[in-house]
């Protein structure tokens, strides 16, 4: 059994805290380093929870058992990519073909787990056993690539052999 799950948004890394004492009650509260991570979860939980609804063996989630998973994470390009004046929609020539630089392609994986638990596709992300495919594109320069920022997710549900 796969389940496919497309999620459109920017996708956020999820690791960096920050700790701060709060004034009132004087405990440590730790916060997100990134504004972008709570919208991202919140776009990734949506998405899976439609994609659970539409499914006609409903009843086999939350998945249990080895997990393999793909996710491809399409992101942004940056305007420095492109030409300028009439080429404006031109690709330079330095442009590069992947992203290499921020985010972490595992931190962006991290948030993402952490997401589709709470959204209920899996009772615990220590379920997935295997990556098959983990990668950072472009629109448009990858076959599983998106046409806009977010991310194709597939989990593959492993069989278990006694």
């Amino acid at each position: 059994m796969t389940t496919i799950i497309t999620v459109y948004g920017r996708p956020a890394p999820q690791g960096s805290k920050k700790a701060f004492r709060h004034r009132a009650t004087g405990k440590i509260i730790t916060q997100e380093m990134s504004k972008y991570v709570r919208p991202w979860r919140a776009e990734v939980q949506r998405a899976a929870q439609a994609a659970l609804l539409t499914r006609y063996d409903q009843g086999r989630f939350p998945l249990v058992g080895p997990l393999a998973v793909d996710m491809i994470f399409t992101l942004a390009r940056p305007k420095s990519h492109y030409r300028t004046g009439r080429n404006a929609h031109l690709l330079r020539d330095s442009a590069p073909a992947r992203p290499t630089g921020a985010p972490d392609l595992s931190k962006l994986a991290r948030a993402t787990e952490d997401a589709l638990t709470e959204a209920g596709v899996w009772k615990d992300d220590a379920a997935v056993v295997e990556y098959r495919r983990l990668a950072k594109v472009y629109p448009g320069s990858d076959p599983d690539a998106l046409d806009q920022p977010g991310a194709l997710i597939r989990i593959h549900l492993l069989e278990t052999t006694p």
